[in-house]
């Protein structure tokens, strides 16, 4: 559906930036004088957009997954539709990548934020931990040779 909507020649569109503005798929920005008014997106191929909130839902569902944990990072803090709209976002620039260099997809994982800030995962864990009522001592774990 995407290639069909798109045409598939990721010519027409000079960056990802490009193709996900002429979907509608990325926020408005709507500032003067420091006040932030709507964010909402543009209007694109009701077509394009129904197929991309499908597949983000889709992937909102699945397990370990880059996608996912997108999600779930994102709605905790913007909401349920905002977070689907910036994973169809992240769906339409990892299409656009495939299509211009002929690269298949590989999802980075679900512990992608884990691997890449081991110490803010830490804090954070430990922090959810004192909260509760525990007292955290942490011990390095031994490298095994």
């Amino acid at each position: 559906m995407i290639i069909a909507e798109t045409g598939g020649d990721m010519s027409a569109f000079p960056s990802a930036k490009h193709l996900a503005s002429w979907a509608g798929m990325c926020p408005g920005n709507d500032e003067s004088a420091g006040k932030r008014r709507s964010g909402k997106t543009r209007k694109g191929s009701k077509w394009l957009s129904q197929t991309l909130v499908e597949c983000a839902k889709t992937a909102n569902r699945s397990k370990n997954t880059y996608l996912a944990a997108q999600y779930a990072r994102l709605r905790a803090r913007r909401g349920t539709n905002k977070a689907t709209i910036a994973v169809c976002h992240l769906i339409l620039t990892a299409v656009w990548h495939m299509l211009q260099t002929g690269e298949t997809y590989t999802d980075p994982g679900g512990d992608f934020f884990a691997r890449r800030d081991p110490e803010r995962t830490r804090k954070r864990l430990v922090t959810q931990l004192r909260r509760l009522g525990y007292t955290v001592t942490l011990q390095e774990e031994p490298v095994a040779a």
